[in-house]
């Protein structure tokens, strides 16, 4: 590895010891072990984060669904009275009028 690090980790004996039983027992060297530790933990941490975001767009759901349809539902209004001033301006000739009604959208 000619772009590796060195890292100096400081462990308690207790745990310097059990390091080293689970090393024996899988016939590992510590550097290939932390390396892989490190590895394990990283995509953890990257699950626990995706996992923590679904769960708020989750709990978000239902308020984000309330607004979209509080948007439609005045869209909707906007375009009904829309349409009945775009039917005003369409009268025949307003009963002889020589104005007509028309709207500027």
């Amino acid at each position: 590895m000619s772009n590796s690090k060195r890292l100096v980790v400081n462990l308690s004996e207790t745990l310097y010891n059990e390091l080293n039983k689970v090393l024996q027992e899988d016939c590992k060297k510590s550097s290939e072990f932390i390396r892989e530790a490190i590895i394990l933990y990283i995509k953890e941490k990257k699950r626990s984060n995706i996992s923590a975001m679904e769960k708020g767009y989750k709990e978000m759901a239902q308020l984000n669904l309330e607004f979209a349809e509080m948007g439609f539902a005045n869209d909707m209004k906007d375009f009904k009275e829309y349409e009945a001033k775009l039917s005003e301006s369409d009268l025949a000739d307003d009963n002889n009028s020589k104005k007509r009604r028309y709207i500027l959208c």
